[in-house]
């Protein structure tokens, strides 16, 4: 019997719980064991762990969040961490560790992976914001991109009715995939994503003509990591996260500020914020996390190790984990191009 670690890294998202189901069915199916391992990377350096079998998974599928924990520790922070997360790996007698993680969590293993061969890894994509490399999509966004469409939707009821501008803030760092799926999907009047550096002039300009034509509201959706043309980084505080993150947030209450300053129409703002990431995951994220699920323990199975879980032309294939870190997907613009095309 092989024994196998799983553990989820970075920020939590709809789906986690499905893809380790789906991990523990197929183990259970080829007589391997799991063993979970708490909060990320912080339950490998200090040897937290829990036995995962099938009782363990039985009615999580729906659930949000995950059943074993995370963080957002770095096991490249501390000098020795990474030692500790390598000899712990080694006391559990693991023959291979399952990575869920996103751009860090998975960029952490990939380090780890070069600096060790005494590693077996295998990755599984995870990030509401959709911007890991070398797959179609990732689990969790299609959750968050109807959250978001859901709060849009509501919101433009309350817009009309009272005449206002609407602004909404929705999560994306360094990469619009949320804010333009779900701008385009609510019919939203702009949408503002990191990719492109916002003009307040223009945007200004587009919501003064569309009240010159009679329509007496707007609804304006802004990517977190969306900045002015000037450069300006709007964030919550200075400090820096264990990745070297600052914590984003506050760009839409400055927005909608300028825009009421500047245009003179009653503004409003709505931060979703960490709405996005919780509660039941979409059917849509469920099947994607379960196949991820079942692929990772395939890759375990057949020693391709160094690999992740990927989804490209609706088929689960198999792709090296460092094609996935180190160079995030932004927004395509094309599709962005699409978008504009309702602006205003």
């Amino acid at each position: 019997m092989i024994r196998v670690g799983v553990l989820t890294g970075g920020g939590d998202c709809p789906g986690l719980n499905a893809v380790i189901r789906g991990i523990v069915r197929k183990a259970a199916q080829n007589k391997a064991e799991i063993i979970g391992i708490k909060n990320g990377w912080k339950g490998l350096i200090e040897n937290d762990t829990i036995e995962l079998g099938l009782e363990s998974v039985s009615g999580i599928l729906p659930k949000g969040g995950t059943i074993l924990g995370t963080s957002r520790t770095n096991p490249y922070k501390k000098p020795d961490d990474a030692k500790k997360a390598i000899a712990h790996y080694k006391k559990l007698k693991l023959d291979a560790l399952i990575v869920i993680g996103g751009e860090d969590t998975l960029g952490a293993a990939n380090k780890l992976l070069k600096e060790n061969d005494a590693l077996n890894i295998v990755g599984v994509p995870k990030t509401i914001d959709n911007d890991l490399s070398a797959t179609d999509f990732t689990f969790g966004f299609d959750t968050a991109v109807n959250i978001a469409t859901e709060a849009i939707d509501r919101l433009h009821t309350t817009a009309e009715s009272h005449h206002r501008i609407m602004v909404v803030e929705v999560m994306g760092r360094h990469a619009g995939w949320i804010a333009t799926y779900s701008g385009i999907a609510a019919g939203a009047d702009i949408i503002l994503i990191p990719e492109i550096k916002m003009d307040l002039d223009e945007i200004c300009d587009v919501l003064k003509k569309r009240h010159a034509r009679g329509k007496g509201f707007s609804i304006v959706v802004v990517a977190e990591g969306a900045t002015f043309k000037e450069g300006q980084v709007v964030t919550q505080e200075e400090k820096l996260d264990a990745f070297g993150h600052v914590r984003l947030g506050g760009i839409g209450e400055i927005l909608a500020v300028e825009i009421e300053k500047r245009t003179d129409f009653e503004t409003r703002v709505t931060v979703l914020g960490h709405i996005q990431r919780g509660g039941t995951p979409s059917a849509f994220d469920r099947v994607l996390a379960t196949r991820f699920g079942v692929k990772a323990v395939e890759l375990v199975l057949n020693k391709r190790f160094g690999y992740m879980a990927s989804l490209k032309a609706n088929e689960i294939v198999e792709v090296p984990i460092e094609k996935s870190v180190g160079v995030l997907k932004t927004v395509d613009m094309k599709l962005y191009d699409i978008a504009k095309l309702f602006f205003g």
